[in-house]
């Protein structure tokens, strides 16, 4: 599994962005993906996670404005996000969950930036 994070950028609060997330390996299909991001300072949390079946689970914090999915044939898990507040501002890492052997696998963050 590689994974690349791209979609990150500077957004006024209110706007709107989508992350994506692709594994140049392709073998993406059977993981569990996550979304997690990190502000200067803070741990890295949970943000939104999308099981191989589609299934999703959301932070409280962008629960109803953003949106995880995910697109098999393209080995790509997205994120949507609506509404961005300033605290939405982070380092926005991909993660690959392998239930079978319970590893886990990192790509390089992307940067999002709420500011007016």
């Amino acid at each position: 599994v590689q994974l690349q994070a791209s979609g990150g950028g500077v957004v006024q609060p209110g706007g709107s962005l989508r992350l994506s997330c692709v594994d140049s390996i392709g073998a993406l299909s059977s993981y569990v993906m996550a979304w997690y991001r990190q502000a200067p300072g803070m741990q890295r949390t949970f943000v939104a996670l999308i099981t191989s079946r589609g299934s999703t689970t959301y932070a409280n914090s962008v629960k109803g404005r953003f949106a995880i999915s995910r697109d098999n044939a393209k080995d790509t898990v997205y994120l949507q996000m609506n509404s961005l507040k300033p605290e939405d501002s982070a380092v926005y890492y991909c993660n690959a969950h392998d239930g079978p052997t319970n590893r886990n696998y990192w790509g390089l963050g992307t940067q999002v930036t709420v500011s007016s």
